[in-house]
């Protein structure tokens, strides 16, 4: 297999940049990502969604604008018929239920988090990202300057799952919001 390379080596300059301080912001790039989409046919929803969940070891698969984390991986529900597997492999699927895409290669993952991290992401994305409208494992899709983006809230904060093509560019948006608030980069 190649070695993957990060569409943001050139760019990604660790340390302290904008405001002095404790830092309001941190991002950072989550190496190595393990993504398979799952679409599933629309007489099979029921189906997929088994498969979905067994995938993951969970009781049921997530609903739309959710996720489901276990030992075995997460689930998100991106679409009204498909989902995402994060780190957890390629399950087998029924061709007749569902079909299977790794998603892998085609993803940047950036985290990003810290006490100013929802407002600087509400400078770039239309959604409210407040705590009480937006919890932890909330998926949604969304543009940043026309380009569709991922957004799921985890534990950990917010992660951001942008088209590798793309990832330079709004990377390069996102440091630059993100400086006002004092920024740290893992």
């Amino acid at each position: 297999m190649a070695k993957r390379q990060s569409a943001l080596a050139s760019v990604y300059h660790r340390g302290m940049h904008g405001q002095p301080g404790e830092p309001g912001v941190r991002l950072q790039e989550i190496a190595d990502l393990n993504l398979v989409q799952i679409a599933a046919w629309p007489d099979m929803l029921g189906s997929a969604a088994k498969d979905v969940a067994h995938a993951i070891g969970a009781d049921q698969a997530p609903g739309p604008g959710h996720a489901v984390s276990t030992e075995q991986g997460t689930a998100l529900r991106v679409e009204a018929l498909k989902w995402w597997l994060l780190d957890c492999g390629m399950p087998t699927l029924d061709a007749k239920t569902a079909v299977c895409l790794d998603l892998s290669h085609s993803r940047t993952r950036i985290l990003v988090s810290g006490p100013e991290a929802s407002v600087c992401l509400n400078r770039l994305l239309p959604l409210d990202l407040r705590p009480d409208r937006f919890g932890v494992n909330q998926v949604a899709n969304a543009g940043i300057h026309h380009v569709g983006v991922t957004l799921r809230r985890s534990d950990a904060g917010y992660e951001l799952f942008i088209p590798r093509g793309f990832a330079v560019s709004l990377w390069e948006l996102l440091v630059e919001t993100a400086e006002q608030f004092g920024l740290e980069i893992i």
